[in-house]
C-alpha cells in the first residue's frame, strides 16, 4: 500500500493544485471587467458553483533543488566522483534499473515543465492524464474505486473503496446556519490583513476568459514567498490559476496553467476505466478501522460525531504516533517533529548542506532542517529562522 501512495505522489499533487488551482498567463488584448475589491474576488470564488469542468493544463516548477542531473540515483554511492554532482539544467536522469524509482517520480514534478488533462464530471468523478512525452499517466476516481495506470510500465493498481457510512441526521444544518459568500470572505479578509496585503491586480486573459488576479503578499520577513497570485474566472468565479513567487527569485517557483478550459460536464465514459489488455494489475481493498481498539476504547461510528471526544479519540492517544509540533502562524509557520531517525544515504550528503548541529536542505520555497538529536523543522521560511527556533 505504501508503495502505491508513494509512487503516485507525484500524481497526486497535480491533481490537488489543478483541481483547485491553477496558473496565471498574460495574453494580449484588453481585459474588461467590473473593479471588484479583494473580498468581493473572494466572495465569488467562495460562491461559484461549478462542479464539471475539463481541461488542458501546463505546469512548471523552479524549486532550485540540489539535484544532480546527470547521475543515477540508483547507482548513487559514497565514492560518486564529486565532478559528476553538478546543478541541473532539466529533470534527473531516469536509470532503467534505479532503485530509486519512486523519488524520482517524486522529483519530476518538482523540475521542469509538465503538461496534462483533467476530466471533472462531479464530486464523486475526476480523471487525471499526466503526459511525459509519448507516455501517459492516467488517474481515474469514482465513487468506489480509483484506478492508478502507468502505460511506460503497462501497470496499473485498482484500490476498492470502501462503504462509508452516512451521517446521522442531526449533522444536517439549514442554510442559514452558513455564512453567505460575502461574510466569510470579509472574515478570511479580516484574518489575513495583520499577515497579508490583499490586492486586486491587472485583470488578465487566461485560457480564453476574462479572470480578476487576486494577490497576496505576505507581510512576514521570514518567509520565503514573495507573492501568490491567483486568477478568478469573472464569470463563474471559478478559480483558474495560482502562480508562486519566491522572494530572489525571477521566475515563478511554482505555476501551472488551463491553456483551455470547457465548464460543460466531459463524457461518463471517460470516468469508466479498463486497463489495457496485457497490463499488469494490483488489486488493493481499502477498508475503515474497526470500531474497537484495545477491547474497551471504543470510536463510536468511525468519522462521525459533534465532537472530538465523541469517537473516543483521547484514548487513542498512546496508540497514535508522535504528531507534529506547529511553531509560529500564518506565513511564517513550520513544523517540528522530534524522535526522527535520519536515513543513513548517501544522497542526503548531495540535497542537504551541513550547518551548525545537523543539516539543511535549502529550496526556493521550503527549508528543512535534520539536527544531529534527531528533530526535523520545516516551512516557508528562510534556513536563519528554523536554526533560529531549532536554537542554534
Amino acid at each position: 500500500m505504501a508503495r502505491t501512495w508513494h509512487r503516485w505522489l507525484p500524481a497526486g499533487a497535480v491533481v490537488a493544485l489543478v483541481a483547485g488551482t491553477v496558473t496565471l498567463t498574460s495574453q494580449a488584448g484588453a481585459v474588461d471587467l467590473p473593479d471588484r475589491s479583494p473580498a468581493e474576488v473572494l466572495a465569488m470564488l467562495a460562491e461559484h458553483d461549478v462542479e464539471a469542468f475539463s481541461g488542458t493544463f501546463e505546469t512548471s516548477a523552479e524549486l532550485g533543488l540540489p539535484l544532480p542531473a546527470d547521475i543515477d540515483l540508483g547507482a548513487a554511492g559514497p565514492d560518486l566522483d564529486d565532478a559528476e554532482l553538478e546543478m541541473p539544467s532539466g529533470p534527473p536522469h531516469r536509470s532503467p534499473d534505479s532503485d530509486n524509482t519512486e523519488l524520482l517520480d517524486a522529483l519530476e514534478l518538482l523540475t521542469g515543465d509538465h503538461t496534462g488533462r483533467v476530466f471533472v464530471g462531479g464530486p464523486a468523478q475526476a480523471r487525471l492524464q499526466h503526459i511525459d512525452g509519448m507516455d501517459e499517466r492516467n488517474v481515474v476516481v469514482n465513487e468506489r474505486d480509483v484506478w492508478f495506470y502507468d502505460s511506460e510500465t503497462n501497470e496499473a493498481t485498482h484500490l476498492i473503496l470502501p462503504d462509508l457510512p452516512e451521517p446521522p441526521e442531526h449533522r444536517a444544518r439549514g442554510a442559514g446556519d452558513l455564512p453567505s459568500p460575502e461574510q466569510l470572505a470579509a472574515a478570511v479578509v479580516e484574518a489575513l490583513e495583520p499577515s497579508t496585503e490583499l490586492t486586486v491586480g491587472q485583470h488578465e486573459e487566461v485560457a480564453g476568459r476574462d479572470a480578476y488576479t487576486l494577490n497576496l503578499l505576505p507581510r512576514a520577513a521570514e518567509t520565503l514567498v514573495e507573492q501568490v497570485s491567483i486568477a478568478v474566472d469573472g464569470e463563474t468565479g471559478f478559480p483558474l490559476g495560482v502562480t508562486v513567487s519566491a522572494r530572489g527569485q525571477a521566475e515563478p517557483a511554482l505555476r501551472a496553467v488551463y491553456t483551455d478550459i470547457d465548464f460543460s460536464a466531459p463524457d461518463a465514459a471517460l470516468f469508466d476505466f479498463s486497463p489495457p489488455a496485457g497490463a499488469g494489475v494490483e488489486e488493493e481493498v481499502l477498508e475503515l478501522p474497526e470500531k474497537g481498539v484495545d477491547g474497551d476504547r471504543s470510536l463510536g461510528t468511525f468519522g462521525w460525531g459533534d465532537r472530538p471526544g465523541d469517537h473516543g479519540v483521547t484514548d487513542l492517544a498512546p496508540a497514535l504516533p508522535r504528531l507534529p509540533e506547529v511553531l509560529g502562524e500564518g506565513w511564517s509557520t513550520v513544523v517540528a517533529t522530534t524522535g526522527v531517525e535520519v536515513p543513513d544515504h548517501p544522497l542526503l550528503d548531495q540535497f542537504t548542506e551541513p550547518v551548525e548541529g545537523g543539516r539543511m536542505l535549502s529550496t526556493a520555497l521550503l527549508s528543512v532542517l535534520l539536527t544531529d538529536d534527531g528533530r526535523v523543522l520545516a516551512g516557508a521560511v528562510t534556513p536563519e529562522h528554523l536554526l533560529d527556533l531549532a536554537g542554534r
